[in-house]
């Protein structure tokens, strides 16, 4: 599935026909189906392989789902959802399998009763225990209460996670302990867009994963694309880990046909979409070829806050009477995949066009 036949942002099952998969790299933008469904499904079954294999692959696919393609099934409004989560809308209008806009309920009601359900279980997926290895799957803000060799550990988690790439860390065991703290390297920090080569970042990562323990530099090994720190833990050590957060290009495997000569944008494990109302009014005429540069600015005020992309691009525009092309600079903003929808129905796209002769 992570090889062959799963979007970008995380979502499966490309057909809406039957609700399913289609043939290997089968992954059409225009009618992509993605049930909302689908991406808990995948939820769960990456955390019970993770549990089983101890492998941060499985939590890179949790990440990725989550932070996308999931949580895109439900509106900033909390009551409203999509069934299927689409990957391209031109005009404001879907496609018979694909969703312009969410809806308050539907004759099956799966998709909201599902994500009901698993967000409550999601503070069971930040750690994991065996033995004496204490993994950090999940960077939320909180504090957990654990039990290492018969020994009460409080875990504090503090961070500005997806928008922020510093992570910290407070231990705080009630005497000192001895135990390994696993704490996952993200796949797309490490130069992985995926656990596969169904999509590849185009540029390698800028900066590398740096680790302090207590103010200083930390060596580590990676296991299973965890950081191993092993240690003796006192009361008020810190761990702080630095990811880095630059604007990345998503290439897909040429067997995608639907994405060649194309890119996504990710920055942190967010994926990045043109929706129309940041756009003038349209999303599929933007060409991002590879010398752009993008700018992040969060912006509080936009979609319950928000990290938006920029860059000056061409913008293809065609005359009234269609017998003229040219393209224009203009400024794409883009905002996270989860979010759009979210200011009424337009355009739509998280692939763009690397040059003019491959705009739809």
């Amino acid at each position: 599935m992570v090889a062959k036949k799963m979007y970008v942002q995380g979502g499966t099952g490309a057909v809406g026909s039957g609700e399913r998969f289609g043939a290997n790299y089968e992954l059409p933008n225009a009618t992509a189906y993605n049930e909302t469904c689908a991406s808990v499904a995948d939820v769960y079954w990456n955390q019970r392989m993770f549990q089983l294999h101890g492998d941060a692959k499985y939590a890179d696919i949790l990440e990725k789902v989550l932070y996308n393609g999931l949580i895109s099934g439900v509106g900033l409004d909390g009551k409203s959802f999509f069934y299927s989560n689409a990957m391209q809308i031109k005009g404001g209008l879907g496609s018979k399998d694909t969703e312009a806009a969410r809806s308050g309920w539907f004759d099956c009601s799966c998709c909201p009763t599902n994500l009901a359900r698993l967000f409550p279980s999601l503070p069971g997926y930040v750690y994991g225990q065996h033995d004496k290895d204490v993994y950090v799957n999940l960077f939320v803000s909180s504090t957990a209460n654990l039990t290492v060799n018969k020994k009460p550990v409080q875990l504090v988690q503090q961070n500005n996670y997806p928008w922020d790439g510093a992570l910290k860390f407070v231990v705080n065991p009630a005497a000192s302990a001895d135990f390994n703290l696993l704490v996952r390297v993200p796949g797309w920090a490490r130069g992985e867009a995926m656990p596969s080569n169904l999509y590849t970042f185009a540029m390698p990562a800028k900066e590398q994963v740096v680790i302090k323990i207590n103010g200083k530099h930390t060596a580590y090994t990676l296991r299973n694309g965890y950081a191993v720190l092993p240690r003796k833990w006192r009361k008020g050590d810190v761990v702080e880990m630095a990811l880095p957060m630059d604007v990345r290009r998503v290439v897909a495997n040429p067997h995608v046909k639907d994405d060649l000569g194309k890119v996504a944008l990710q920055r942190g494990p967010l994926v990045y979409c043109a929706e129309w109302t940041d756009n003038q009014g349209k999303a599929a005429n933007f060409v991002v070829p590879p010398t752009a540069t993008f700018t992040a600015a969060y912006r509080p005020e936009l979609l319950n806050g928000v990290t938006t992309l920029t860059a000056t691009v061409p913008a293809v525009q065609v005359d009234a009477a269609a017998n003229s092309i040219q393209t224009v600079p203009q400024t794409l903003t883009a905002i996270p995949y989860y979010a759009w929808a979210n200011r009424g129905k337009g355009e739509m796209t998280v692939w763009f066009p690397a040059q003019v002769l491959d705009v739809d």
